[in-house]
Order: C-alpha cells, then sequence, then structure tokens
C-alpha cells in the first residue's frame, strides 16, 4: 500500500475515517429508505412486476450515467464538494420519488425522483470511496472493508426503521422527506472532516475511480496510477479479467435481485404484511453485514476461492429455502443464508482483478462495468418473470446464476508475485 507523502496529524486522519464511516452508512440509510418502502410503493402506484422492473431500472440506469463524470469531477472540485453535491441530489431524488408516488401517484414523476436517485447515489459512492482510499493511504492499513460494513450496517438500520414505519402506518413521502432533511444535515458535517484537498493527487483521480465505485479495493488510487498501464481495449480482451467479470455479474445480480424483490415475494408469496416484507429485508441486510465484518477472517484463513465456493452455494440455498420454504420463519431463515452468501462476491472479485496495481484501474473498470449489467438487466428480468410466476418464484433465477459463480471462482485466485499473494489484507475487501 503505498504511503501518501504528506503526513498528516493522527486525530486528523482518525476524524477523517470516522466521517468517512458515517457517510458509508449515511449511503446505506439512503438507499434502503427507498427499497424497505417498496411493496407500499408498488401498490400505490398501481404496478404490475413487469411495469415495477422498469421503474427499478431508472436508478441503475441514473448511476451508470453518473460514474463517468464523477471521477473527474471529484479531480476538479474535491471529494468534500463532490459528496455535498451528489447527496443533495441523490437524498432529493429519494424524497421526491417517494412523494410522487405516493402522494401524487404519478409514475412519471416518479421517474424523475429515481433517476435523480441514481445520479446522485452513484456519484456519491465514487466520492465516499476515493476519501476512503486516501484515509486508508494516511492510515497504512486496510480499513476499506469497515467502511463497506458501514454502508451494510445503514442498509439495516434503515430498513429496521422501514419497518416500523410500514406498521405504524406512516406514509412513504413523509418517512423519505424526513431522512433526506436529517442525512443531509449529517453528510454536510461529516464531509467538514474529510482529509485536505490538496491530499488528492490529481493524476490519481481518473486511475482510482473505477476501484472506488466497485466496491472499494484496499489498494488506493495512488497505487492504481502505476506507469505500467494496460489499455482498456486490451483489458477487455483478458479471459482471466472476463471471467472474474462474470463472477462480479453473479455476486451484483444475486444482492441486487434481494434489495428490490425480497420484501416483495414475501408479501406477495407469503401473505406478508408490507412491515413483514421489510423485516425480512432487514434480516437480509444484518446477515450481510455480519459476513462482510467475519469475511476479512474468513479470507485470510482459507483464502479466496474456498471463501467463494462456499459463500455462493450458502446464498444459493438461501434463496432456495425463500422460494420453497412455504413457512414464513423458514422463508427468513433462508434470507439470512442469502445475505451471508451475497456478502462477499463483489469485494473479492473487485480485489481479484485489482491484483497487479499498476493495471488495476482498467482491470477494475471493466469488471465494475460487468457488474453493474447485473443492476441494470436484474429488476426488469425478474420483474417479467415474476408476472408470469410469480415474485416469489422468479427468485429461483438466483439460485441459477450461482452456477456459473462456481464454475469460474477459481479464477479469484491471487496470482504469483502479485499484490494479492503477497499482502493479503492489503487486497482483500470484506
Amino acid at each position: 500500500m503505498s504511503t501518501p507523502t504528506t503526513a498528516l496529524p493522527v486525530p486528523q486522519v482518525r476524524a477523517a475515517r470516522n466521517a468517512v464511516f458515517a457517510v458509508f452508512a449515511l449511503n446505506g440509510i439512503a438507499f434502503a429508505t427507498w427499497a424497505s418502502r417498496l411493496p407500499t410503493t408498488r401498490d400505490e402506484l398501481g404496478l404490475s412486476q413487469a411495469q415495477l422492473g422498469l421503474l427499478l431500472l431508472c436508478i441503475a440506469v441514473g448511476s451508470v450515467a453518473a460514474l463517468p463524470t464523477a471521477g473527474p469531477l471529484a479531480a476538479r472540485i474535491g471529494t468534500t464538494k463532490l459528496v455535498r453535491l451528489a447527496t443533495a441530489i441523490g437524498l432529493g431524488g429519494v424524497a421526491w420519488a417517494a412523494f410522487a408516488a405516493t402522494a401524487l401517484h404519478s409514475v412519471p414523476l416518479t421517474v424523475v425522483g429515481m433517476v435523480l436517485m441514481g445520479v446522485g447515489i452513484g456519484a456519491w459512492d465514487v466520492g465516499m470511496n476515493l476519501e476512503g482510499a486516501l484515509v486508508e493511504q494516511h492510515l497504512g492499513r486496510a480499513i476499506m472493508p469497515a467502511f463497506h460494513a458501514g454502508f451494510s450496517g445503514g442498509t439495516v438500520l434503515s430498513a429496521g426503521i422501514g419497518a416500523l414505519m410500514a406498521w405504524g402506518g406512516v406514509p412513504v413521502w413523509a418517512h423519505a422527506a424526513a431522512v433526506a432533511a436529517v442525512s443531509v444535515v449529517a453528510l454536510w458535517w461529516a464531509s467538514g472532516r474529510f482529509l485536505p484537498e490538496g491530499g488528492h493527487a490529481a493524476d490519481a483521480h481518473d486511475a482510482g475511480v473505477a476501484a472506488a465505485t466497485g466496491g472499494g479495493t484496499a489498494a488506493g488510487p495512488a497505487e492504481t496510477a502505476a506507469p505500467a498501464r494496460l489499455s482498456a481495449l486490451g483489458a477487455w480482451r483478458e479471459p482471466r479479467t472476463l471471467l472474474i467479470g462474470v463472477l462480479v455479474l453473479s455476486a451484483a445480480f444475486t444482492e441486487g435481485t434481494a434489495n428490490d424483490w425480497l420484501a416483495i415475494a414475501l408479501v406477495d408469496g407469503y401473505g406478508a404484511s408490507a412491515a413483514v416484507g421489510a423485516v425480512g429485508f432487514a434480516v437480509f441486510l444484518s446477515a450481510m453485514t455480519a459476513a462482510r465484518l467475519g469475511g476479512q477472517w474468513a479470507l485470510d484463513r482459507w483464502g479466496r476461492v474456498p471463501v467463494l465456493r462456499a459463500t455462493t452455494a450458502l446464498g444459493a440455498v438461501g434463496a432456495l429455502l425463500v422460494v420453497f420454504g412455504t413457512w414464513l420463519p423458514l422463508a427468513l431463515v433462508g434470507a439470512v443464508l442469502w445475505g451471508a452468501g451475497a456478502a462477499l462476491g463483489f469485494p473479492v472479485g473487485i480485489s481479484a482483478a485489482a491484483d497487479d496495481p499498476r493495471r488495476a484501474a482498467v482491470r477494475v473498470s471493466v469488471v465494475t462495468t460487468i457488474g453493474y449489467t447485473a443492476f441494470l438487466a436484474g429488476p426488469p428480468l425478474l420483474g417479467f418473470l415474476g408476472e408470469h410466476v410469480g415474485a416469489l418464484r422468479a427468485l429461483l433465477v438466483v439460485a441459477l446464476v450461482a452456477v456459473p459463480s462456481l464454475l469460474v471462482s477459481k479464477v479469484a485466485q491471487p496470482r504469483a508475485g502479485s499484490a494479492g499473494e503477497k499482502d493479503d489484507a492489503a487486497v482483500r475487501s470484506a
């Protein structure tokens, strides 16, 4: 791991570390505020499963549109301003989408809010990961797993709040507006404690963006901006990079499907209330958070490939339990297994792509692009399937998608002489 050229006081770096953790957690809170109330939102808009799938696509479209420009923008205005701008757009989008859907009952206006949500949360993700990578460099140790556990913890907290709001009959728009208002204030305060903008090397930002948008590898931006570079076209021709992309695609689909459809499947398939559906979503997120916190230990003890195979199989079994459990408590056990199984695939795939710091930026960019295909294709695919077989049965696709992941998992093995083999702690994200 590279070391910054300018040393900063330890209390300042620790304050920035805490601020980045808070920003990650708030990102999770914003996302889960919307996701936890999806059953109510769908009913308020009177959407079919297929129509909801297309609507959910708007968030992914907004995020993908924002990713290429967020890095250069951070280089020009700094991560503090980027995060503040992005959170204002993203949280404003969450509040507006909720209001348009549940107060105005307008699909077109909801689409506007969801695109803004995607743009803001996508750029927010880039900014917080860039800042997290810089903090990691100043600390001299891998801390990105803790930041991403903070994101997962934020989603758990927010899903729990969503369940309480649904149980209490609180309007979705009021819930979203309150979260947005509190979060904007908290984010403004936290981002003011980021490290000085002079600590960000402008020429390192573009190389770091790909790693930042992929969920954060422990290799920071300065590492990825190495002299020996690989062209983007060349990376798309590498068999190993493409196979890692398949691994990440499967992981992203497994996680994203639960985010979008688990609560709805519990409501439709088990006759659960909207509040219980939100609880099921919270159970999934809690399991994923716990697995990310313990994932570093498991990876250090057994290595990437065995852990990936075990967790991928665990996620598939969990999804099958949700579909065929027939009894709600058993389905919730399935949600636990699914969440634990979905926790490590994406970050470990990104770490594998970044094994060679000199070529990490372009390889991670390719792998991330492939992974984001799942977020684009997943919601409408599940929506159309749900239209014909029901939301619950449509989740069988999760178990099927696990098969290619199991078949290609060996590509995550660190290469001889790579950073992944020399320093596991520096390249393995939880």
